[in-house]
């Protein structure tokens, strides 16, 4: 216990279960949270377990006075970067002795009440964040670019306002992916769509849940299977709402995705500057601080151009290309992210964000829906192409995986748990 406190049984436990709840639902990793509350319950004279799982978060305390357990129906369904950050600050100073158990309970209870990023930065940033994809995915059509913000933009507004009228976790992303398809069909109608439908695709793009696939591959890897599989199944629920959302506006219009692969532009710079506009929108979907919002961003700028080299100059794949991009971000997230207390699968989805395959994903989807529609009628084209955009895309997302989650494994080898020490402090 910090020196100077004297706090009542109940009062731990509070402050242990308060901790728990915020870095447990806002996205810090599993094993940075089990190590905080040992570190906590340790300064309040406990030995403590945590069991987490999906709505069930179990602490067990012992001392020499008997043991207890503790339990919250809290869910990892969210991503608050700012909050993980201030809540890993404020329990390491109480560990330290730089405050007392008085101010630790005060400023977490200011760390609950921090808001999300506010709606029209989250609106500006997701029309920002939509438009710089399409660059990435092969649109500099100024009408194209204009409508795919100005859909993304309309589809961050109405989560936000589905947000307040429902907790269905489902019910955003699908209905955000529904009035994308619906704007993209009327731009195909009007011919002012590229004929990948990108004005379709790309506000989708932002929907993609990267940190719950990052966190439930963590948790599969670490041996966690309940959490880790419910996790992953998790985000992809949400794929498959987004992808029925998609085809089911563009369905109203009459319009389906084609076969033929997204291209490129040839520029280097139009990438890198695309994809680090693409890294500030998912930082502000995360709600991270302004302040360490540039180190995302320089991050996923320098994938983004190793990537670009890789694939336009040593003709890599890809799934190759992704791989190595995104081993760069893990060798650097994974310090960065236990300096700034910020969780890390949050901090390295932000900036390989641009590498998601989501225009095969959605290709597959709507190849499947027309395979069933057609049946024993469809091309074998359209077959070929189903199952290449599917390969492509579960191979790019499991290459963006390992190539985010390797380096930090053989970081906790390497410093062992805590994973690094900085100024004398173990996070």
């Amino acid at each position: 216990m910090a020196a100077g406190t004297a706090v009542t049984t109940p009062d731990r436990c509070d402050l242990l279960l308060t901790s728990a709840e915020l870095l447990f639902v806002d996205g810090q990793t599993t094993e940075k949270i089990v190590d905080a509350l040992e570190r906590l319950g340790m300064a309040l004279g406990f030995r403590t377990e945590v069991f987490p799982g999906w709505g069930k978060l179990i602490i067990r305390l012992d001392n020499p006075t008997g043991s207890r357990q503790l339990i919250s129906s809290a869910r990892p369904a969210g991503i608050h970067m700012g909050k993980v950050a201030a809540t890993m600050i404020a329990i390491d100073m109480f560990c330290t002795g730089q405050i007392d158990a008085a101010t630790l309970e005060a400023r977490l209870a200011a760390i609950a009440k921090y808001p999300p990023a506010s709606v029209l930065r989250f609106a500006v940033l997701a029309g920002a964040g939509a438009a710089a994809l399409g660059v990435i995915f092969g649109t500099l059509h100024p009408v194209s670019l204009i409508l795919i913000a100005i859909s993304a933009g309309a589809g961050a507004v109405l989560r936000r306002w589905l947000a307040s009228l429902s907790g269905n976790l489902f019910v955003q992303p699908f209905c955000a992916a529904l009035l994308a398809g619906v704007i993209g069909a009327i731009a195909v109608r009007l011919q002012v769509s590229s004929a990948l439908r990108l004005i379709a695709v790309c506000p989708c793009m932002v929907l993609v849940p990267g940190p719950h696939l990052l966190n439930g591959m963590l948790d599969l890897t670490r041996g966690r299977i309940p959490l880790g599989a419910t996790r992953f199944l998790y985000a992809c629920i949400i794929i498959v709402m987004i992808c029925a959302g998609l085809l089911a506006g563009l369905s109203l219009g009459g319009v389906s995705l084609p076969v033929a692969g997204p291209s490129r532009p040839d520029e280097l710079g139009y990438d890198v500057i695309a994809a680090g506009i693409a890294v500030a929108a998912y930082g502000t979907f995360f709600s991270m601080p302004w302040r360490t919002l540039p180190i995302p961003i320089l991050m996923g700028m320098a994938a983004h151009a190793f990537r670009w080299v890789m694939m336009s100059k040593e003709g890599a794949s890809l799934e190759t290309g992704a791989f190595v991009a995104c081993l760069l971000v893990g060798t650097l997230a994974t310090p960065i992210a236990a300096r700034l207390r910020m969780p890390f699968a949050g901090l390295a989805f932000a900036s390989v964000v641009s590498l998601i395959p989501g225009v095969f994903l959605f290709r597959m989807a709507g190849g499947l829906i027309d395979l069933m529609t057609l049946g024993t009628n469809a091309p074998l084209s359209l077959l070929l192409g189903t199952i290449t955009d599917g390969i492509t895309a579960f191979l790019t997302l499991m290459a963006m995986a390992f190539g985010l989650i390797v380096p930090r494994l053989c970081m906790a080898q390497l410093w062992s748990s805590p994973i690094i020490s900085f100024g004398g402090s173990k996070v």
